[in-house]
């Protein structure tokens, strides 16, 4: 029987079930990627995952780099387990989070980059375009992303490099 991706199997998403496992998942945004955020907020508290908010909680102008260095911070010293940053094309809050040591941002565009974001490159924050992405494809897109496991194997080696371009930044 085909499942929700068409394919017969679990679409990739391991054996991570949020009912299973309560995680906790750090969740900022700046003004263009507010309503965004609001949505997935309100996603994120229906299924039972606990949100740290992290701002911001309008539409008042702000600075996304503020925004993605919380939630990266969040996730890098593991106040949270996976992070989600939204600004208004996804790229600057991505940026930011990716300058936090730690931190694997990516952008998502669909369920399929949420998918390959996590088995291949175990990324640990999902990042949003408020201004490019409806509601609807970005929450398949991060529930994708939350249910998704790292595959390791060959992956893990690429994973290791990065973390290392992290410490000889620190050198």
């Amino acid at each position: 029987m085909l499942d929700d991706c068409g394919r017969g199997d679990d679409c990739g998403r391991g054996d991570i079930v949020a009912s299973e496992v309560q995680m906790k998942i750090a969740l900022g945004a700046d003004h263009a990627g507010y309503p965004l955020k609001a949505a997935l907020h309100a996603w994120l508290t229906e299924h039972g995952y606990e949100v740290l908010n992290l701002g911001t909680d309008s539409t008042e102008r702000v600075d996304y780099p503020d925004f993605g260095a919380a939630v990266g911070r969040a996730v890098a010293v593991g106040d949270a387990d996976l992070g989600v940053a939204v600004c208004g094309s996804g790229q600057g809050i991505c940026m930011a989070a990716n300058k936090v040591p730690g931190v694997r941002a990516a952008i998502l565009r669909d369920d399929y980059d949420a998918q390959l974001s996590r088995q291949h490159n175990d990324a640990n924050v999902a990042c949003f375009g408020g201004r490019v992405t409806t509601e609807d494809i970005a929450i398949r897109a991060l529930e994708r992303f939350l249910t998704t496991a790292f595959e390791g194997g060959r992956h893990q080696g690429r994973v290791e490099l990065l973390a290392k371009l992290d410490a000889d930044q620190d050198s």
